[in-house]
C-alpha cells in the first residue's frame, strides 16, 4: 500500500477526487445512490485490513476501471461484489450463439496501460464474446484485480446513514458491507426479461422443452446442441438478430416470432490483418484522443467496413443527401452501395421528408435480398423513421430468411396466446418446437439499480424517487 494512502490528509484529498471520478466509471454524474447485482467469496484480505472506502457493484468492464482507478491510483480500500463466478458483465452473462460488439474491437478495449494494449491482438474487427471474455479475464489477471472482488454475491439492499454518512450494502449471503461510497457498474442492459417481467409471455413453465433467454444463455450449450431440434425464437432485437442465422445454421428448424421489424445493416465483420493491428498498434495514442472528442466515444464507427487509416483521421465515405438526388440515382447508388447506402445519407436525420424516401429505400432493396414477398413484407419496419433507434448490426440476418428450414411469424398479424407444453400458440396458429429461445431484451437502464433496494437520505427509496422517470445530478434524464 502507497505511503500516502495511509496519510489521513492524502486519503481525504483522494475521497474528494473521487466523487469527481464518478463520471468516468460508465454511470456519469451519478449520485451515491447507484448500485446493482453483485457476488463473490468471504471479503478479501486486503479489503478487511482496515475500513472500505467504497463499495463498487459489478466486475464488468466499469467495474474493473473503478478498482484499477480507485483502488491502484487512489490508495483506497475497495470490494467489488459480483453476482456471477466471473468477471467480464455483459459478456459473462450473454452466451448465445452469435454474440459478438458491434464497434471496432480496438476501440472497445481499455486504454490506461500502453503494454496493455501493445500486447493484446484482436482476432476479428468486432470481437466475438470469447474473445471479449477472454480479454475481460486477462485484464482481471494481469492487474491483479480480482483479489477485490467477491463472487458469486448479489446485493439486496443499500441504505445510506446520513450520521455517519456510510452505505450499508447488505448481500444475499448475509454479508454487510459499510463504505462512505457506493458505486453502481452494473450496466444499462444487465437485467434480463424473464418470465414474470414486465413482458410476461403466458405459459413459459409450462414448455417440456429447454428455455434459453438470451442474457442468460447456459455456458454448456452450444449451436451445435441444437442440430436436429425444432427451436422457437421470440424476439428480434439486436440479441435476436445477432443469433438467428447463427441458430438457422445449426437447428432443424427455426421459427422467428416477431413483434417489431428493425432497420438491421450488415456488421462487415471481418478478421484483422497484421497491417491494420500494426498501424492501430503504431497509433493508439492519437486513436484514444479522437475518441476522447467525438462525440459517440469512438472514431471507428458501427460495422466494420470503416477503419481508421493512420490514427489522426478517419476516411470520410461518399455521403449522398437523399433529397439531391433523383429516382434513378437513388436507384443506382442502391444497386451499388446495398445495404451500405444507409449509412451513406446525410440528410435522413434532419428531413423527416428525406427520412421516409430513405425507408421507401430500405423496404425496395429488402424485397431484392429477401425472395419471398410476404417474408419481406413482414420484414419491413413500418410507423418508425430510420435511425430512431440504437442501430442494430447483424451478420447475414435478412439473408438467412430465404433459408428453407427458416419461418417468420409476424405478430401484428396474430400474437401470442400462450406457451404450451409443447411450443408456441399464436392466434395464427400452432408451433410445434423442442427449444425455446427468449430474445426478450432487458429491464434497461434502471432495472438492476431498482433491485437493489437502495434506500436514500430522508429514507426515500430510489425506486420512488424515480418513480416519474430516472433522473440524478449532472446527467439530463
Amino acid at each position: 500500500m502507497p505511503a500516502a494512502a495511509r496519510d489521513g490528509t492524502a486519503q481525504s484529498g483522494a475521497r474528494r477526487r473521487l466523487r469527481a471520478l464518478r463520471c468516468h466509471l460508465g454511470q456519469e454524474g451519478a449520485a451515491p445512490e447507484l448500485a446493482a447485482a453483485a457476488s463473490a467469496p468471504a471479503p478479501t484480505p486486503a479489503a478487511a485490513e482496515r475500513p472500505l472506502d467504497a463499495v463498487i457493484v459489478g466486475a464488468g468492464f466499469a467495474g474493473l476501471y473503478a478498482i484499477r482507478k480507485l483502488r491502484d491510483e487512489l490508495g483506497l480500500n475497495v470490494v467489488a461484489l459480483e453476482t456471477g463466478n466471473g468477471v467480464g458483465g455483459t459478456w459473462f452473462w450473454n452466451r448465445y450463439p452469435g454474440a459478438r460488439c458491434d464497434v471496432h474491437s480496438v476501440e472497445y478495449s481499455f486504454s490506461w496501460d500502453d503494454e496493455l494494449q501493445q500486447e493484446w491482438d484482436w482476432e476479428e474487427v468486432m470481437a466475438a464474446q470469447p474473445q471479449i471474455l477472454e480479454y475481460a479475464d486477462h485484464v482481471a489477471d494481469r492487474f491483479d484485480l480480482t483479489r477485490s472482488i467477491q463472487f458469486e454475491t448479489k446485493v439486496v439492499g443499500c441504505a445510506f446513514n446520513e450520521a455517519t454518512e456510510q452505505w450499508a450494502v447488505t448481500t444475499d449471503r448475509g454479508d454487510t458491507f459499510s463504505a462512505q461510497f457506493l458505486i453502481g457498474c452494473v450496466g444499462c442492459l444487465s437485467t434480463p426479461n424473464e418470465p414474470g417481467g414486465a413482458n410476461d409471455i403466458p405459459g413459459v413453465d409450462d414448455f417440456e422443452g429447454p428455455v434459453y433467454h438470451t442474457g442468460r444463455w447456459p455456458h454448456d450449450v452450444s449451436p451445435e446442441d441444437l442440430r436436429g431440434q425444432r427451436v422457437g425464437i421470440i424476439g428480434t432485437g439486436s440479441s435476436g438478430i445477432q443469433s438467428i442465422p447463427v441458430i438457422a445454421e445449426h437447428a432443424e428448424h427455426l421459427t422467428v416470432f416477431q413483434r417489431t421489424a428493425q432497420y438491421s445493416l450488415p456488421a462487415n465483420n471481418h478478421d484483422v490483418d497484421e497491417d491494420y493491428r500494426e498501424m492501430i498498434k503504431g497509433n493508439y495514442g492519437p486513436l484514444r484522443e479522437l475518441a476522447k472528442k467525438s462525440p459517440a466515444g469512438f472514431i471507428t464507427g458501427f460495422g466494420g467496413r470503416t477503419s481508421a487509416t493512420d490514427g489522426t483521421h478517419m476516411p470520410e465515405p461518399q455521403m449522398y443527401a437523399i433529397m439531391d438526388m433523383t429516382p434513378e440515382e437513388r436507384l443506382e447508388a442502391l444497386e451499388r452501395e446495398g445495404f451500405e447506402l444507409f449509412r451513406q445519407l446525410s440528410d435522413v436525420g434532419m428531413s423527416m421528408e428525406a427520412n421516409a424516401v430513405a425507408c421507401d429505400l430500405f423496404a425496395t432493396h429488402l424485397r431484392d435480398v429477401v425472395h419471398d414477398p410476404d417474408t419481406a413484407a413482414k420484414l419491413t419496419p413500418s410507423g418508425q423513421p430510420f435511425g430512431c433507434k440504437r442501430q442494430v448490426m447483424d451478420t447475414d440476418y435478412y439473408p438467412t430468411y430465404n433459408r428453407p428450414n427458416v419461418d417468420l411469424l409476424d405478430l401484428r398479424r396474430g400474437g401470442i396466446k400462450t406457451v404450451t407444453s409443447t411450443g408456441v400458440s399464436t392466434e395464427q396458429g400452432d408451433t410445434d418446437l423442442d427449444v425455446l429461445v427468449l430474445a426478450t431484451g432487458f429491464d434497461a437502464m434502471t432495472g438492476a439499480l431498482l433491485r437493489m433496494n437502495i434506500v436514500g437520505r430522508d429514507g426515500e427509496s430510489l425506486d420512488s424517487h424515480w418513480e416519474a422517470g430516472n433522473h440524478h445530478k449532472l446527467k439530463p434524464s
